[in-house]
């Protein structure tokens, strides 16, 4: 994807990413995220900007955290009569933020601490995350100015029109801890600069930022809305969070299985290898051919108790990852991660379509 710049010139691969991500569940507050991913400002153009962050609710960690932007109160109203009638809503309060100049024209930010009724979970007789899932999808299709951004447990999606370090400001990501954060800075180009379309996108507890464009957004939408999700929010990158939730919580893949299919091996590849192997990925990519994704991309998934890095098949987006004393640094360029991780134990890029996640040491 390639940019037109302010004296001329082409900018390539503009949209930014980044992440750190402690393996052994240390939490740190969001300022080092803030200025890893304000190291890659010339990657944004001020249209959308935005964190995750895994581990920020611990006195609410058995509650889905629901982040809802709304246009107007008529809207709110319709959707916390929505929430009463199907959640157990334990809190509900103004999202914290400061007054930033640079972020202009705010809607209404609200979260709630929620549980599913049990009355209504068991005429459903889903799971409670298939059951909230539902609920998040209805609302934002169904519920004209509110937006559910951000349902996950002990996390949470902070995101706006801005430049990445001034929503970092604005949402006072100095007072949250996390053991794991991501960041996007967004430069959009056929999609339109809107309070939901920044990223991270999310669906329960997984979330993802991603840097490229999905050539094959239509095909990909069309196969996952057979299986009951809306894709309405204007952005290819709704439907890799769609793919990602489908494949792991709705089929049972691990996440490395995932990205074999998001980001198949070319058959040649795997005709050279092992019958096993082999015998394996051609199950993957037939049984789920409709969700290959291609055009240049590299995405970062954010999930309880983890964090997935990927490349597109031919690495045409760039991605480096550094460790140092148990904590991970990703991002879309090397000097995103030496601003707040000058000395490395290791650093390295990732090949193409080559999955590399990182889990909670001792599943904490």
């Amino acid at each position: 994807m390639l940019r037109e710049g302010i004296d001329g010139q082409r900018i390539p691969s503009g949209c930014a990413v980044s992440a750190i991500f402690s393996k052994t569940g240390q939490r740190r507050n969001g300022e080092d995220i803030i200025r890893s991913i304000a190291m890659m400002h010339d990657r944004s153009n001020g249209l959308g900007g935005g964190f995750a962050a895994y581990g920020i609710y611990p006195e609410y960690r058995e509650f889905y955290a629901l982040h809802v932007f709304y246009d107007h109160k008529g809207a709110k109203e319709r959707c916390e009569a929505f929430l009463d009638e199907h959640f157990d809503v334990v809190d509900q309060q103004k999202i914290p933020t400061r007054k930033t100049p640079a972020i202009t024209d705010p809607p209404l930010i609200w979260r709630y601490f929620v549980e599913p009724l049990h009355t209504k979970l068991s005429e459903s007789q889903l799971d409670e995350d298939t059951f909230t899932a539902r609920c998040v999808i209805r609302v934002n299709a169904q519920i004209e100015g509110a937006y559910i951004f951000s349902s996950g447990k002990d996390m949470g999606i902070f995101k706006a029109v801005g430049y990445p370090e001034d929503v970092g400001e604005f949402y006072r990501l100095e007072d949250y801890k996390a053991y794991c954060w991501t960041a996007h800075g967004r430069y959009p180009t056929n999609t339109p600069g809107w309070w939901g379309g920044a990223h991270p996108f999310g669906l329960l507890d997984r979330s993802v930022v991603h840097n490229g464009e999905i050539s094959s957004y239509d095909a990909n939408r069309r196969a996952i809305e057979m299986y009951g999700y809306q894709c309405c929010l204007l952005t290819d990158t709704e439907v890799i969070t769609y793919l990602i939730d489908f494949l792991v919580r709705r089929r049972g893949l691990s996440y490395e299985e995932a990205s074999q299919v998001l980001a198949a091996p070319f058959w040649s590849t795997i005709q050279r290898m092992e019958p096993e192997e082999q015998a394996r990925l051609t199950y993957l990519r037939s049984a789920f051919s409709g969700l290959l994704v291609t055009g240049p991309f590299s995405i970062l998934v954010g999930f309880t108790g983890g964090i997935l890095a990927l490349n597109d098949r031919l690495k045409l987006r760039s991605m480096v990852v550094g460790e140092k004393d148990g904590t991970v640094y990703i991002a879309s360029e090397e000097s995103a991660i030496r601003v707040i991780a000058p000395e490395l134990d290791s650093l390295f890029s990732p090949k193409g379509g080559e999955p590399v996640v990182y889990r909670l040491e001792g599943g904490r």
